[in-house]
């Protein structure tokens, strides 16, 4: 699609709106609670009382993987906008106010009648690995009605971003194709992340469906694209990728990234990091960059570098959100957005 002059977004994303919850684990630990190390698992809330009870303190904040996104793109300057669902409750609050603070447009009416906000327990070990533990909660039911709820927003957007992890439930498959159908009707573009190998495992067909007739931007890592298309390597899954999808950016750790077009592809080194202290988020803040820069049209390794310097600046310290002003790492590197 071609991007539209009106926006008054860059980027609207819709996903999982969960409280985070960050500790200091060690490999031990993980074995002993049965946890699978650098994965996502669901769990009940049940289990998640438990689980939490037994962590070493840690730090709370709100998160969700498109919610960083976006938390992310704000840093830089960018104009952005979010869906999705919280209940009426303390984590409720606390999550509405925090994404608003930081300059995120978020109206989604809250659950009144369900499951608690949604919360995800993230044990991180000294090699910054992430083992998430999520109880989904209020966050997964979103569905068509919240993405009507906001089609003001979301026909306003440059880009429409669909995270991974929240397609899992029937109700928000057909709250993605809705939303990929309003962004196609008013010309805009939509991006979808794999979010997880978990995710593409449990959901490939639906997800190659997707991605063949509702997206024009993909975002996944190494594995992911590999596990997608249950391709033999890197290069055969590229291959198909670029048959499915406009653009398709793939994050290969300290290899960086690869981002095809057509027939342009670009890789982007990865940048440096002083010290690593925790990968979660590193995925959701290269998209921030990315695709902020893709919003704005700005070129493939342009978008790609600022991409990586936002991974950078988040797995240098605990937690899936900027310490610092992203706005002013890109300035520092020679790259301005509007």
């Amino acid at each position: 699609m071609t991007p539209m002059s009106d926006a008054r977004f860059d980027v609207l994303a819709v996903g999982n709106a969960i409280v985070d919850v960050l500790s200091p684990a060690t490999d031990a630990f993980l074995a002993a609670e049965g946890i699978a190390k650098d994965a996502m698992t669901l769990i009940d809330e049940d289990r998640a009382r438990t689980l939490y009870a037994r962590m070493q303190p840690g730090k709370e904040a709100s998160g969700g993987s498109a919610a960083n996104t976006v938390a992310g793109i704000a840093s830089l300057g960018g104009k952005a906008a979010y869906i999705g669902k919280v209940a009426d409750d303390q984590l409720g609050e606390i999550f509405t106010h925090d994404i608003r603070t930081i300059g995120v447009h978020f109206d989604t009416p809250p659950l009144t009648d369900g499951p608690a906000t949604a919360r995800c327990l993230i044990n991180v070990t000294p090699d910054a690995g992430r083992s998430m533990s999520t109880f989904l909660g209020a966050a997964a039911l979103v569905t068509e009605k919240d993405v009507a709820a906001g089609a003001d927003a979301l026909q306003a957007s440059e880009i429409i971003y669909l995270e991974g992890y929240l397609f899992d439930r029937e109700e928000a498959k057909r709250g993605y194709v809705a939303a990929a159908e309003m962004a196609a009707a008013h010309k805009r573009r939509t991006a979808l992340t794999l979010s997880d190998v978990f995710c593409v495992e449990r959901h490939r067909a639906a997800f190659r469906h997707l991605v063949a007739h509702h997206i024009d931007i993909l975002l996944a890592n190494e594995a992911e694209i590999i596990a997608l298309y249950e391709a033999s390597d890197f290069d055969a899954a590229m291959a198909q990728v670029r048959k499915d999808v406009a653009i398709v950016a793939v994050t290969r750790s300290e290899k960086g990234a690869v981002i095809a077009r057509g027939d342009e592809m670009v890789t982007v080194a990865a940048e440096p990091v002083t010290q690593l202290v925790d990968t979660t988020g590193a995925g959701d803040l290269f998209a921030a960059g990315f695709l902020l820069g893709i919003a704005q049209e700005k070129p493939l390794a342009e978008a790609g570098r600022m991409g990586a310097i936002c991974a950078a600046e988040v797995i240098s310290h605990y937690g899936a959100r900027p310490e610092i002003s992203l706005k002013t790492l890109a300035e520092t590197a020679g790259i301005a957005f509007e």
